[in-house]
């Protein structure tokens, strides 16, 4: 299952702004991702996937924000610097569940 999405890039501490850098799904989105990974989620309730943004594809995991009560996908500097983005600008992401069961 893929899912596509628009988010600011936050970075998690305020003073280190190009530390971790995330993107915080929807929460309609990361309600239903909830619910389809829930079999699979790994350490933490994270959830395997494949993320794109522009041309750049990596796996990683989103993790559960329980701040924001949604998940969170970090995005990699290689990816922020080969697609010319930083902290403060909204990126287009889609990810794609590597586990969720086969309907």
């Amino acid at each position: 299952m893929s899912y596509e999405f628009e988010s600011p890039l936050t970075p998690w501490q305020d003073d280190r702004p190009d530390s971790w850098v995330f993107v915080h799904l929807p929460h309609e989105l990361s309600d239903e991702i909830a619910d389809i990974a829930a079999p699979v989620e790994r350490g933490f309730g994270s959830v395997r996937v494949e993320a794109t943004l522009g041309t750049s594809t990596w796996r990683t995991s989103l993790f559960p924000d329980s701040h924001r009560k949604t998940y969170s996908l970090p995005v990699k500097r290689t990816v922020r610097q080969a697609e010319g983005v930083g902290t403060g600008d909204v990126v287009r992401v889609r990810v794609r569940l590597l586990d969720a069961p086969q309907a």
